[in-house]
């Protein structure tokens, strides 16, 4: 069993171009194609963002790969205009040497928890008398403690539904939502506007937040005029 915390990784942007494109889509519409100078074009977005007109934000697109945990995925899916490449559990068979034959899980924010502690990792022994006498002394740490069991658990199974001759997309069945998985959206930047605004409010899961309270923060730094006003 492999824990692991939450990533993202942002492909390679070419903001000039980004911003270039998206000024000579939004000028069309005024024909003000004259007022187009080397450095133009953040002012003009910024003005286009401020007035509402994100319509002219779809022309260019951003991709981003998130490693996280499942029902965090099941999340992100839901948002329409977006192309979505996912690590599959129908295919992927984690008993396989390609994933060191274990189940890698997400470790949730609210988990005390890390990777390297090797004294927490060693839970195979642990009763469920065990965890309940932790959580009447040390709720914190009885529920950690009950967390890890239920990964352990939910290996143990999977492997065990593998060697009995189950196909990995019968045996999925007994996974959770901390199971880790891969994720590559790309959506033009009028939909991230919208995914930013709706995933980083409090009322969002607190592991969406994890996730894109510190990607908008980056993205910011790439694309003040898409952004800065979020």
């Amino acid at each position: 069993m492999k824990l692991i915390y939450p990533s993202y990784e942002i492909e390679p942007l070419n903001v000039q171009l980004i911003i270039s494109n998206i000024e000579k889509a939004g000028r069309t519409c005024y024909k003000s194609e004259e007022g187009i100078k080397p450095d133009s074009a953040e002012e003009f977005i910024t003005k286009i963002v401020a007035r509402g007109h994100e319509s002219v934000l779809e022309h260019e697109k951003m991709t981003v790969r998130f490693i996280c945990d499942r029902g965090v995925t099941h999340e992100i899916v839901r948002h329409r205009i977006a192309s979505f490449s996912q690590e599959s559990t129908r295919y992927c068979n984690y008993s396989k040497d390609k994933f060191d034959n274990q189940l890698t899980f997400i470790i949730p924010p609210w988990v005390p928890f890390l990777p390297d502690d090797k004294s927490r990792a060693s839970i195979d022994d642990a009763s469920f008398e065990t965890t309940k006498e932790i959580l009447e002394s040390d709720p914190m740490q009885g529920a950690m403690t009950l967390w890890l069991q239920a990964m352990q658990q939910a290996q143990n199974n999977y492997l065990a539904l593998i060697n009995a001759g189950w196909q990995p997309q019968q045996a999925r069945s007994v996974l959770p939502n901390s199971l880790k998985t891969e994720i590559v959206v790309t959506a033009n930047f009028r939909e991230w506007r919208t995914i930013f605004k709706q995933r980083t409010s409090q009322a969002a899961h607190p592991q969406m937040r994890e996730l894109m309270l510190p990607l908008l923060s980056e993205v910011r730094q790439y694309l003040p005029c898409l952004f800065s006003d979020l």
